[in-house]
Parts: structure tokens; sequence; C-alpha cells
């Protein structure tokens, strides 16, 4: 693996980035806060990893959805006191305070919109490359 940038991912992952924080600064609760808000967040983290490394789709994908598990599972941990953060805004934005079977799915959801979105896109440019 080396550092090579995408800058269509790289746009993705910053509209995404703006997206994510809209819904954390503007939408306090719900579905969209809590399930929408996970959703997206495994593809804005997919899309720097292909923007900012040559990793093949799958293993972006696989790499991506391990985080996100990994941090899901700390939540069953008092991690956050550990590091004397329990109280910081940031920390539990970013990692969250409380786990939930539902944001694996959700997580896992968007892992397997971004590989459908990525096999349509690669069929495509076959398709496309073969007329």
């Amino acid at each position: 693996m080396y550092l090579q940038f995408n800058k269509n991912y790289l746009v993705l992952a910053h509209s995404l980035f703006l997206v994510e924080l809209a819904i954390a600064f503007i939408v306090k609760t719900g579905f969209i806060r809590y399930t929408i808000g996970d959703y997206l967040c495994v593809i804005l983290l997919y899309a720097i990893i292909r923007g900012c490394t040559n990793l093949k789709i799958w293993v972006s994908a696989l790499v991506v959805l391990l985080i996100a598990y990994l941090v899901e599972f700390l939540q069953l941990t008092p991690f956050l006191t550990y590091f004397n953060l329990e109280d910081s805004f940031t920390a539990k934005l970013i990692f969250g305070s409380t786990f939930q079977v539902t944001d694996l799915v959700a997580y896992t959801l968007g892992i397997i919109t971004v590989l459908i979105f990525e096999i349509y896109i690669s069929e495509r440019g076959l398709k496309k490359n073969q007329n």
C-alpha cells in the first residue's frame, strides 16, 4: 500500500463530511441522526481511504467495516473514561457512547452500497472499453 491521491474520492469524502457535520450539529435525535449518519460514515471513511491510498475496492471496504465494527464494540467498554474523554462532546460525537446493533446494520448496509456502486461503475467502464 502506498499513498495515491484520487480527486474523485476526495471530493466525495469532502461532500460527505459536510453532510455529516450538518447532521451532527443540526439534527439532534431520530433516524437521520443515528442511522443515516452511521450509514454515511462508513461511505465517508471508504472515500477517504480510496482517495488517499492505492488499496483495492474489496480491501478498502473490509478495512472500513472492521474499523466501524471495532469502534462500535469499543462502546461496550468504558474506553472514553480510560482516556478521560467521557465529558468530551467531540469524542462522543466521533466514537459514540452506546453500543447499538442497528449501528452495525447501518455500517454493513453502507459498505454493501459502496460495493454495489463500485461494481456498477467498473462494469460500465468495461462495457465502454469493449465498444
